[in-house]
């Protein structure tokens, strides 16, 4: 299945910008609820793709719905309505589908975090959970998460099938699991946010590099996750990293083009989010239980509270990003480090720990980070190469205006 294409010469231009909006911010809340009801995950997503292809082809001649999310839920309900009569299910289900209420109207826990719990079952494997999720929750498309996950098309759609075929075979529930299993489904629903939260923060594909309906899902749900876990630190470590990254979101972009860190204006940066999160990443760390999420959410609290770019303590960086690689040995997070030994030592320092780096073959940023540090260094030859090879794998345009300006600098 794929996104919906509401492109065209034909279509109103702010009909075809609602269903983009509505499609962001609406897609998982409908799925998980027709999943919810029907049990039959297929049905839910090919139903709630219908309601969009409906909702392209009559938002430009009808307008768009003062309400849109409604318009598309009670869409894809009547679909999945229409399916389940065609393949004769019982009255008791149809009944059931067509007196839904609003999620607001039931005092159960939210769709989206049951939908969260039920694909992060440990019967399934922890790349499956997140793949699962991003597609069913996020309405991420195949090749976006192959991209996130590194690996190829045709091996994301297997695993997503493997993944539905347990939970059906399996009988997996459809539901916040009870306390004394919260903790054995703490790690990858964590994964998941925060995946859900890197693709709103860095789209991996688009004309978009920042996604804000995914970030704002993704910090709603840690909070309700936080809420359901107020002893789990590593939740609260998560959701301090998130309100410290998203604080400086307003200020990565300029006229389309990515804004570096170091050029950014601070005064943009969301004061009331840097000091939440603080406060929240301080009242885990008394814990005593440090953890990866925590310790990137140090990482992050380190340049939300520097005044300037100068006042970074890099070193301070450098050395939690080798405490977060002793917790989460990976290749990215030894790039990370890398970047910031760069910044810290010199830019020689940190190009010798990027040459050192593998696995991370077609990964844009290991370019763009080996490009940044030759430019520092004054290898502008070899540095334009590398800008070369970044923007040919940059995903987004915003990302690849930025390589082209910097190119421009050194050739």
């Amino acid at each position: 299945m794929t996104r919906p294409d509401a492109s065209g010469p034909a279509r109103d231009g702010s009909a075809r910008a609602a269903v983009d909006a509505a499609f962001r911010s609406d897609w998982g809340q409908i799925v998980a609820t027709l999943i919810r009801v029907t049990g039959d995950w297929d049905l839910a997503e090919e139903a709630t793709q219908d309601a969009f292809a409906q909702a392209i082809a009559r938002w430009p001649v009808d307008g768009v719905p003062r309400k849109p999310g409604a318009w598309l839920t009670a869409t894809a309900r009547n679909r999945a309505i229409d399916r389940l009569r065609r393949d004769k299910v019982g009255a008791a289900k149809l009944q059931e589908l067509a007196r839904e209420p609003h999620q607001e109207e039931s005092a159960e826990p939210p769709d989206l975090l049951r939908l969260m719990f039920t694909c992060c079952h440990p019967a399934l494997a922890l790349d499956a959970q997140v793949a699962l999720t991003l597609r069913t929750l996020a309405g991420l498309s195949v090749p976006e998460i192959a991209r996130a996950f590194l690996v190829s098309e045709a091996a994301l759609a297997k695993r997503l099938v493997r993944a539905k075929s347990k939970i059906q075979h399996a009988g997996i529930p459809y539901r916040v699991p009870p306390a004394h299993l919260l903790p054995e489904r703490t790690p990858a629903v964590l994964a998941v946010l925060y995946l859900l939260f890197s693709e709103g923060y860095a789209a991996t594909a688009g004309d978009e590099l920042v996604r804000r309906p995914l970030l704002a899902e993704a910090i709603r749900l840690a909070r309700l996750l936080c809420a359901l876990m107020p002893d789990e630190p590593e939740a609260s470590g998560l959701l301090a990293l998130m309100l410290l990254t998203d604080s400086r979101s307003s200020a990565r972009i300029a006229d389309g083009v990515v804004v570096p860190l170091e050029e950014q204006d601070r005064s943009r940066w969301d004061a009331v989010a840097i000091a939440e999160g603080v406060g929240i990443l301080d009242a885990a760390l008394r814990r005593g239980r440090p953890g990866p999420y925590q310790v990137q959410a140090a990482i992050a609290a380190c340049h939300a509270t520097a005044a300037t770019a100068a006042d970074t303590d890099w070193r301070q960086i450098a050395t939690l990003y080798g405490t977060l690689r002793e917790l989460n040995p990976s290749a990215v997070v030894a790039l990370n480090q890398a970047v910031a030994v760069g910044m810290a030592y010199g830019p020689a320092a940190g190009l010798a720990l990027v040459d050192r780096i593998s696995g991370l073959t077609g990964y844009p940023l290991l370019s763009a980070t080996r490009a940044d540090l030759l430019r520092r260094l004054g290898r502008r030859s070899e540095a334009a190469d590398a800008y070369r090879e970044a923007i040919s794998r940059a995903t987004t345009e915003p990302e690849r205006r930025y390589l082209a300006g910097r190119l421009a600098e050194v050739s």
